[in-house]
């Protein structure tokens, strides 16, 4: 009895030997109880592999191999599409930027539009609706010489510093001007524009240095324009907010 002779025992279950391998084997195992005892568990094996439908184990051995072809498509896809999301936020943000950029000089054009009194110069494109009104050639002294539009003012007896606020309608939104003494430095500060709704939006902000607005050491307000898209009905208030490191600190003084 040889190891050969051993190996046959699955071979002659499954039908795969031929004739003079399958002879010899059988005598073999006239002899050998170990492959007879081996044969009777192989032919149950056999008898189960006879009912598998081979074409459709090797559709299921394609449909995996496809499956795994399949995930790696979904892999490449998936990671595309999160280099198209990161390409649009970055366009989303240099879009913010050069709008930013737009607005400031729709600003500084609003000066350049009027003439010294006021009056649009000769030759402007300017409707009247939409260009910004200029702030006064004096320095404002709080509760004072006016601004454009609606005027307010207020004073905050604990920080001690006052604002006088311009709200002009305009096509587009609504044109802020405003003067802020009395603010010491250094620091930084922003004014927020609240709505009815209550909801806020900061539209300026400026950097204060060390001999502040309208203080001893300055005696100068200072004078500022902007600008928001809200509608003039639908601005409450403004304030002036002191910004930190850690964000917006202390409100200086609420108009009205």
């Amino acid at each position: 009895m040889t190891q050969d002779q051993h190996y046959d025992v699955a071979s002659y279950a499954l039908g795969i030997l031929d004739d003079r391998d399958a002879a010899r084997f059988e005598d073999h195992l006239i002899d050998c109880a170990q492959c007879a005892y081996e044969l009777e568990s192989f032919v149950e094996v056999a008898d189960v592999l006879a009912t598998v439908d081979g074409e459709a184990f090797e559709a299921a051995e394609r449909a995996e191999r496809d499956g795994a072809v399949l995930n790696k498509m979904l892999r490449e896809v998936g990671a595309e599409r999160q280099r198209a999301n990161s390409r649009r936020l970055y366009s989303l943000a240099a879009a913010v930027v050069i709008f930013a950029m737009l607005s400031v000089g729709a600003l500084f054009a609003g000066g350049e539009w009027l003439g010294g009194d006021g009056t649009a110069k000769p030759g402007s494109t300017a409707e009247a609706g939409n260009k910004l009104d200029p702030l006064p050639a004096d320095n404002v002294d709080i509760g004072g010489t006016p601004l454009p539009g609606d005027n307010f003012t207020g004073k905050d007896p604990r920080s001690g510093v006052s604002a006088a606020v311009g709200l002009l309608k305009k096509d587009w939104g609504t044109q802020v001007s405003f003067a802020v003494a009395g603010v010491s430095g250094p620091k930084k500060c922003a004014l927020y524009l609240v709505r009815r709704d209550g909801t806020s939006e900061k539209i300026a902000d400026w950097t204060v240095g060390d001999k502040g607005w309208g203080t001893a050491a300055n005696r100068e307000p200072l004078m500022l324009q902007a600008v928001t898209s809200t509608p003039r009905d639908d601005i409450a208030h403004v304030q002036v907010q002191e910004i930190t490191e850690s964000g917006v600190g202390e409100t200086l003084v609420r108009v009205p």
